[in-house]
């Protein structure tokens, strides 16, 4: 495939290695944050964008969520896994007794805090805006300190891996979405997300429109809920169920939630098949 994406930088981030996995023909674009991926996208500074959308340990990244909810023409075309292997470096010649800081992404600390509390319960931990920010935040540092980041990065920066895997859970993924201006041609076996809300409250709304699934026997692969932030209480509902948007048995359940919801939004069709990584 020829064409830019975009992807969260700097070099080394789990980002970029998702973006590398994805496509190797594209030329990747290096944003600092995630809003600057989904604005380049919205805005066609690129052709597709690759961003983070849920792990299976910390759930979802919200500000992937609402991007798609508020877009007015970003689908998402196809999706991506990745296995997390985080691992503890320091600056060449740092024993590990030494360490008395520890820099990573919130995200990695959190997925370390019990190998943490095992062997570094001393150690301060910071965050940092990304895992290599974390790793050029290390070896910056004036005191004793270590990074959790990618062993990519620890080849980039110079770096000195003490640990690998170090992260609590061994089934550690993020699952990525590639984002375009239009989602993927019909496979024959898709998935398609959509996005629901309501204007009323009343009994049962959400269980009709799971009816609406249940009696063409399309299957549910997952539910979860966004404050809409208009009020308390109000809700969007993002669902992910087995079909591609094209299938006349989905463009019909499709018109019968429409009637049961105010705002009825399809985030794309792409294959059922995720893209990942090798399992070991």
């Amino acid at each position: 495939m020829t064409g830019r994406l975009g992807f969260l930088g700097p070099a080394g981030t789990y980002s970029e290695e998702a973006a590398a996995i994805y496509d190797r023909g594209m030329q990747r674009v290096m944003y600092s944050t995630i809003g600057q991926v989904t604005e380049a996208a919205e805005s066609g500074q690129v052709d597709q964008a690759i961003v983070p959308v849920e792990n299976s340990l910390h759930g979802a990244i919200p500000e992937v969520l609402d991007f798609l909810i508020r877009s007015p023409r970003i689908k998402i075309t196809n999706e991506l896994a990745l296995r997390i292997r985080n691992c503890l470096m320091v600056k060449p010649g740092t024993r590990p007794q030494q360490i008395k800081r520890i820099y990573s992404h919130p995200q990695p600390l959190g997925q370390c805090r019990a190998y943490l509390t095992t062997h570094y319960p001393d150690a301060e931990p910071v965050a940092a805006l990304s895992t290599a920010g974390a790793v050029t935040d290390m070896l910056a540092s004036a005191i004793p300190a270590a990074a959790i980041a990618p062993a990519r990065a620890a080849e980039i920066y110079g770096a000195e891996i003490v640990a690998e895997d170090i992260q609590d859970n061994q089934n550690n993924f993020t699952r990525f979405v590639i984002l375009g201006p239009g989602d993927h041609p019909r496979t024959g076996k898709d998935k398609t997300s959509v996005a629901l809300s309501f204007s009323n409250d009343r009994p049962g709304l959400l269980y009709e429109v799971m009816g609406a699934l249940a009696t063409r026997k399309i299957n549910l692969s997952k539910i979860e809920s966004r404050p809409t932030g208009e009020k308390l209480g109000r809700y969007v509902f993002l669902i992910d169920f087995e079909g591609h948007r094209t299938d006349p048995i989905v463009v019909d359940a499709l018109e019968h939630i429409r009637r049961l919801t105010t705002m009825c939004k399809v985030f794309g069709s792409y294959p059922a098949k995720v893209l990942s990584t090798p399992p070991e």
